[in-house]
């Protein structure tokens, strides 16, 4: 279960409440292999839970990471905000699926996620969250491992517990390993283009009726896949507020040459398909942008995916980044 801006903003602001509920239709041959059992550490404690589970419901952040690592999934929550950076046949995949839950802790179905007969359960929600969700209820039907978020950046290692409890470490092996390969090659591409370069970036969050803009640091939504190929942005929040809230803060308006005018370059969200928030469009239409240094140098750039949280969609973002940054490679 996801509520926008969810992960993003921990703390002071509502992170994203993912329910993860899933069951597995490929799982193991052998009937005897489900009954196997061991300990998993999550943040709910120590649970025991099966091997190889074989009928695993997903909701939330967990989503599109089992739905890659092809875990036996038999009902899963909403997970509009990715569908953009799904893979076809993950994203068919998704369609299929009987959806248990909604975006919001207050859309758990509990009935609908027994009637699919799960015999492990992922919550993939950080920890203050755990409250919107009656846990006690979701361990009468199956074993149940919270998996939850901290800072942006961490959805790596969140990925990778995730789907280890589901019993698929291999095929999530495989996306990282693609992942990390195309990284490698544009940290080579951008290996001088980017010596010596540091970067700031609009996130996508601001608030407008506040007069705010965000301004996300290095291991951020917008900055963490763009660093793993060299990307710096230096820096620290002011302030630090716990989970997403220790690496973004939301200045006003006016403070936008204190924030970002010695940044030599600046990196900025935008949507999924491109076009430009209307809190992002506040900061480009303020004068106080057009009179930074980086702006009026032309070294600004557009970043799309910004919120992939698998090494799958991941990849999508590191194109995003090629494309957005090409510029930087002409004499």
């Amino acid at each position: 279960m996801s509520s926008r801006p969810s992960l993003r903003l921990s703390g002071a602001l509502t992170l994203t409440t993912a329910l993860l509920v899933g069951c597995g239709s490929s799982g193991s041959d052998s009937s005897s292999t489900a009954e196997e059992t061991r300990v998993y550490a999550a943040d709910n404690g120590k649970i025991k839970i099966p091997v190889k589970p074989e009928r695993v419901v997903a909701t939330g952040y967990a989503v599109p990471v089992l739905i890659e690592a092809k875990a036996s999934l038999v009902g899963i929550s909403t997970w509009d905000r990715g569908l953009a950076m799904m893979a076809k046949d993950d994203l068919a995949t998704y369609n299929k699926l009987k959806k248990v839950a909604g975006a919001m802790a207050a859309e758990t179905n509990y009935e609908a996620i027994a009637s699919v007969k799960p015999d492990l359960i992922v919550i993939g929600v950080p920890k203050p969250v755990l409250a919107d969700i009656d846990l006690k209820r979701l361990e009468t039907i199956a074993p149940v491992v919270a998996i939850g978020p901290t800072v942006p950046s961490a959805w790596r290692e969140l990925s990778e517990r995730q789907s280890d409890a589901a019993g698929r470490l291999d095929d999530f092996e495989k996306g990282r390993k693609t992942y990390e390969k195309k990284a490698s090659e544009l940290t080579a591409k951008y290996a001088t283009a980017l010596n010596g370069v540091e970067f700031g970036h609009v996130g996508g969050y601001g608030d407008i009726a506040k007069g705010t803009f965000q301004r996300e640091f290095g291991s951020s939504w917008g900055t963490n896949i763009a660093q793993d190929i060299g990307v710096k942005y230096p820096g620290e929040v002011a302030q630090k507020g716990g989970g997403a809230l220790d690496v973004t803060e939301f200045p006003s308006i006016e403070k936008l040459p204190q924030s970002l005018g010695t940044a030599d370059a600046i990196t900025y969200s935008v949507e999924d398909d491109g076009s430009v928030s209307e809190a992002v469009q506040y900061v480009l239409d303020s004068k106080l942008w057009k009179n930074l240094p980086a702006v009026k140098a032309g070294k600004v750039y557009p970043l799309k995916y910004t919120e992939a949280a698998t090494y799958t969609s991941a990849v999508k973002t590191l194109d995003a980044v090629d494309e957005a940054l090409a510029p930087l490679l002409k004499p």
